[in-house]
């Protein structure tokens, strides 16, 4: 049945538009406080966005995976209480960086568990995870891959990497009948991994063998990790040495080490920020830094979330400034010592 009320003849005052939307149960200033903070808070989401800046991303060579410029080091986020250690990892995550490294022997495997439980309530969605096996046999390799898919509680891990390629023996060992690299391929195919790399920080040298022995037995890794910061450069260099073959095979370059473990920060000539950003200025796709702290982690995130890449003459001043210090490897100990070798001190890791 039609109305028989007229229409209002005037448009409604904001008094009365007020009134009948809020059923009058708000007074007009009461309305007004109301619409005039609702406009500074989309003022002040909107003046957000536009302020916040992205980490970068690199494609991670023939992977062709995305993946931050920073990357989280899985040890160091073992080392404050699990609480911290989750809080930090979280925090990366939702702040863009999407690289998680870590390994299977990482704190006795609590850097695992860790992440795991940090991975939670959707933030496996938001990372690219890599870890590390030591196993140099198929049944250890193996072991080891199960292994970590429990601890991370994850059906699948993005990059399994073998780790500490540090020896002139672990090539064959990793390639022979019942090596490692049969268990990676299988987990590959099952569907457990995505993506094989290794790592290794002792020689270039050892880096140009395991190259070489995988050529041979017609596989290419993915991806290859290995120091590059301000002291490689001069000191048996894998910045010169195993770079360059990486690039040809467009194989993913994850660099390591940008701080030498915090080393490199005792001499004095360098700072943190210039490490940093040095490293991500070589051809890397990826630069994995230790965050022990909120203060680490935001340290990286200022660095890489306003990274210009360095200029030649920049660079130069750099080199210029480490290279009577790095002769001799004394800020590169994982290279002269074996203060960074877990299977060394641990044999029983590789099977």
């Amino acid at each position: 049945m039609p109305s028989n009320k007229k229409p209002d003849s005037q448009p409604r005052s904001v008094d009365n538009w007020a009134e009948s939307f809020t059923g009058g149960l708000i007074s007009r200033r009461n309305f007004f406080l109301m619409t005039l903070a609702a406009s500074i808070s989309s003022q002040a989401r909107t003046h957000g966005a536009t302020l916040r800046k992205d980490v970068p991303r690199r494609v991670l060579g023939r992977t062709g995976a995305k993946v931050s410029i920073i990357g989280l080091g899985g040890y160091h986020s073992g080392s404050p209480d699990e609480k911290e250690g989750i809080r930090i990892i979280q925090t990366a995550l939702d702040s863009g960086i999407n690289f998680l490294d870590n390994c299977w022997d990482y704190h006795n495997g609590e850097s695992e568990v860790r992440m795991g439980k940090a991975l939670r309530g959707g933030y496996r969605d938001k990372a690219f995870l890599m870890t590390k096996i030591d196993g140099r046999d198929r049944l250890t390799a193996q072991k080891q891959i199960d292994d970590s898919l429990r601890r991370l509680q994850t059906d699948h891990i993005d990059l399994m990497q073998i780790h500490e390629v540090i020896r002139s023996t672990d090539p064959n060992a990793c390639f022979r009948a019942n090596g490692a690299i049969e268990a990676l391929i299988a987990s590959k195919k099952a569907g457990k991994i995505r993506f094989i790399g290794f790592t290794g920080h002792k020689s270039p040298e050892i880096h140009l063998q395991m190259l070489k022995t995988a050529f041979a037995h017609n596989f290419i890794f993915d991806t290859v990790q290995m120091p590059l910061n301000v002291m490689d450069t001069h000191y048996d260099s894998f910045e010169k040495l195993v770079l360059p073959i990486l690039q040809e095979h467009n194989i993913g370059v994850i660099g390591m080490k940008p701080l030498g473990g915090g080393v490199i920060l005792k001499s004095g000539a360098v700072t943190a920020q210039e490490c940093l950003r040095f490293a991500l200025s070589l051809k890397t796709n990826v630069v994995v830094t230790g965050c022990e702290s909120m203060d680490n982690l935001n340290q990286a995130l200022e660095v890489a979330q306003n990274f210009t890449e360095m200029t030649p003459s920049e660079k130069q001043a750099l080199v210029a400034k480490t290279e009577k210090l790095a002769h001799n490897g004394q800020f590169e100990l994982y290279k002269s010592s074996i203060m960074f070798d877990g299977t060394t001190r641990h044999p029983e890791w590789l099977g």
